[in-house]
């Protein structure tokens, strides 16, 4: 990982041909990339708002269908466990069945996934609502892992070098917007619960949007000339010898372990801000907004880091001091959040977890695209995201068993109907 990313991917396509001589060497960019990117980030957002619709609401949730704050917390964590076996078949698809239709049918599962799980508060008479909510989120589930890797790839075959960057960056910061979409959508959305079916309704028109863009606007999984040189050198190993190449990849390796774990705490504070925070006495308002802070610092961070990055190729200085200060607002939150009345340290704190952690993910996942050549860039991408969510789901396994009910008076604003919930030990 030494020296940026200059004994990788990029080293060896060498840079962009003037435009002249690029067209003279066939080299050629389309318009409709930017088609391609908007589709697959906005499934990408619709996706990950899915993902997390439920959490900042948990206890409310809880209440209206009879459920416990740990199946409420499967909901959110579904997604990591499924992705694990299901990014290896991920990668696999990007590369053998191609962008297009991987992209499709990603779409239309994300679609199906959101109707099937709004229909115990449309239906009537459904006595286990709970299969049909982790049924629709399991139909999610599936498709997370094709558009998180899926940025990368689609940079790579569509977009010159000096756009590459900037374009991954767009795709994988889509994903936060979501996130985003669903801190603030959800509180706000759902007062009382009956403004479930309300929620849950809304959630559905941007999955559809993506099903019906994706359907109709994409057209080739690849242009019909490349971008650039790099683009047209692009070489990948097949599968499993891609996957071996990477394991003895010691910059690869130390990279996918480092940034998996931040990916993985990172899906475990988004998944179990709510409950950590009402805790302590913090509202559910309160809560999404810390996430929303979180997000919006972290996609203002990536876009200037991101043009930065385009232009000075400081691929791995960027991700070391943004996963160094990372570590220092980590314990500043594990601390600050134990307390009450901190409502303004917090927001800080999130927004500053945002501005140096999640600035850097795409930074990263382009970086493990550069220092994994011949690799294909959806297998470099994949793998790393794997690591994260296994990850991300020890970390929420972990948390929700530390929590137990105190029998002592609790300044608790999350209730399940059971009681309020803590998150120490018990003596």
């Amino acid at each position: 990982m030494d020296g940026g990313a200059g004994g990788g991917r990029g080293a060896r396509r060498g840079p962009d041909a003037p435009p002249a001589l690029g067209a003279v060497l066939g080299y050629r960019v389309y318009a409709r990339r930017w088609v391609f990117l908007l589709v697959l980030s906005l499934l990408n957002c619709s996706n990950a708002a899915l993902w997390l619709s439920f959490a900042p609401v948990a206890d409310i949730i809880a209440h209206h269908f009879v459920l416990s704050t740990e199946q409420i917390n499967w909901l959110s964590l579904i997604y990591l466990v499924v992705s694990i076996p299901s990014g290896v078949v991920a990668i696999w698809v990007l590369d053998s069945v191609g962008l297009r239709w991987a992209t499709i049918t990603c779409a239309w599962l994300n679609f199906a996934g959101s109707i099937f799980r709004a229909l115990p508060s449309l239906a009537i008479g459904i006595e286990d609502p709970f299969a049909f909510l982790m049924g629709g989120q399991s139909l999610c589930a599936l498709v997370q892992t094709v558009v998180i890797f899926s940025p990368a790839k689609l940079a790579a075959l569509w977009f010159p070098e000096h756009q590459r960057v900037t374009a991954n960056m767009i795709g994988t910061m889509s994903n936060s917007l979501g996130i985003l979409m669903a801190n603030l959508l959800s509180p706000t959305l759902v007062k009382k619960e009956k403004d479930i079916p309300w929620m849950l309704g809304i959630y559905i028109i941007p999955a559809g949007l993506a099903c019906l863009l994706a359907t109709a606007c994409l057209w080739d999984s690849v242009p019909p000339s490349p971008p650039s040189a790099g683009a047209a050198r692009c070489s990948s190993e097949r599968f499993l010898e891609g996957l071996k190449l990477l394991l003895h990849n010691r910059a690869y390796v130390t990279l996918a372990v480092c940034f998996g774990g931040g990916i993985g705490i990172f899906s475990g504070f988004l998944a179990l801000l709510e409950q950590v925070l009402c805790v302590k006495g913090y509202s559910n308002e309160f809560a999404g907004l810390c996430g929303a802070l979180f997000i919006i610092f972290g996609v203002l961070g990536a876009l200037v880091l991101s043009l930065y990055v385009d232009q000075t190729k400081q691929f791995t200085e960027a991700v070391k001091i943004g996963y160094c200060l990372t570590s220092v607002v980590c314990v500043a939150f594990a601390l600050v959040s134990q307390l009450q009345g901190q409502t303004l340290a917090l927001a800080t704190i999130c927004s500053l977890l945002g501005l140096f952690g999640l600035s850097v993910v795409p930074i990263a996942m382009e970086l493990a695209v550069e220092c994994s050549f011949p690799v294909s860039e959806g297998a470099a991408a994949g793998l790393v995201v794997v690591l994260g969510q296994a990850a991300g789901a020890l970390v929420v396994v972990l948390l929700t068993a530390l929590s137990v009910r105190r029998a002592e008076p609790s300044t608790s604003t999350c209730q399940d109907g059971r009681g309020p919930l803590d998150w120490k030990a018990a003596a």
